[in-house]
């Protein structure tokens, strides 16, 4: 039963970096109909900037998150102006094409610079910390940064449904030509959405060099993972893709355990189909 529950923390634990990565793909999507390809590389950008201001000026991922966070901000504010805006008239695939090439871009530029080289960051206040309850062991990095990411999530759910600027990004998700009648600016909620949901993976980025190694192809989990939670919790919703995140992250663990490591994807894939089979739409999905 110990081991049970250890497995159930390290799934849950990951199922919240996971659901803040896809809270962000899937609020783009819910007020622009875009999908971010580049997803997965913010996410490896992010986690650079923060590997780099640990090691060159020890800032300790529990602050530079914030500097990975406004850095993905801009890079998505300036990844909308430049590009997304341009695609919007012309057909769907064009921005997902567009962004796969961004994805490209940032992912050969990293391994030009950086080289496919894994690098660790040690020494950081979190490292090799725990909390021991009964026989149950919790890491302090990942327990942080899945209490952390749970709560942006959380927090960006109560600015989406409770605040002037939440419900001008609604209103401009259902209806943009009504929303630009009301006054709404609906091009600055674009570059502001955009931002956004590159800021959720910055903030998860830079704290999770406190646990994992950074190298140019680490986004690429994470963006298919994120791609699945928002598809299997319903395209546009912030619950759902938590919810489909925590799940997938429980089952990645226990499908790694009690399975084998190497088919746990296998299973999280697996159900993934057998979502959509039923609910092609997602859970949530309407």
């Amino acid at each position: 039963m110990t081991m049970f529950f250890q497995v159930a923390m390290d799934g849950l634990f990951t199922g919240m970096v996971y659901a803040l990565v896809a809270s962000g793909l899937s609020l783009i999507w819910g007020v622009m109909d875009v999908i971010n390809f580049a997803h997965g590389e913010f996410l490896m950008v992010a986690m650079y900037v923060s590997y780099w201001l640990g090691f060159l000026i020890k800032v300790d991922p529990i602050v530079s998150w914030i500097a990975s966070g406004a850095f993905c901000f801009l890079l998505g504010a300036i990844t909308y102006r430049l590009i997304i805006r341009q695609c919007l008239s012309g057909p769907v695939l064009s921005a997902l094409l567009a962004t796969f090439g961004l994805s490209m871009i940032l992912k050969n530029i990293c391994l030009n610079r950086f080289s496919p080289n894994f690098r660790l960051l040690t020494g950081t206040l979190l490292d090799g910390k725990k909390i021991i309850l009964g026989k149950v062991i919790f890491p302090l990095p990942q327990l942080v940064t899945g209490l952390f990411a749970l709560a942006v999530v959380f927090i960006i759910y109560y600015i989406i449904k409770r605040t002037r600027l939440g419900w001008a990004i609604q209103a401009t998700a259902m209806d943009k030509e009504a929303a630009e009648l009301m006054g709404i600016k609906t091009d600055w909620i674009f570059a502001f959405v955009f931002g956004l949901g590159g800021a959720c993976v910055g903030i998860a980025g830079g704290l999770m060099p406190s646990y994992l190694a950074v190298h140019p192809e680490v986004g690429g989990l994470f963006s298919l993972i994120a791609f699945i939670a928002v598809a299997m919790g319903g395209f546009g919703s912030i619950p759902g893709a938590l919810l489909a995140a925590l799940f997938i992250g429980l089952v990645e663990a226990f499908g790694g355990f009690y399975v084998a490591p190497v088919f746990k994807y296998v299973v999280v894939f697996g159900l993934y189909i057998a979502v959509v089979m039923f609910r092609p739409k997602g859970l949530f999905g309407w």
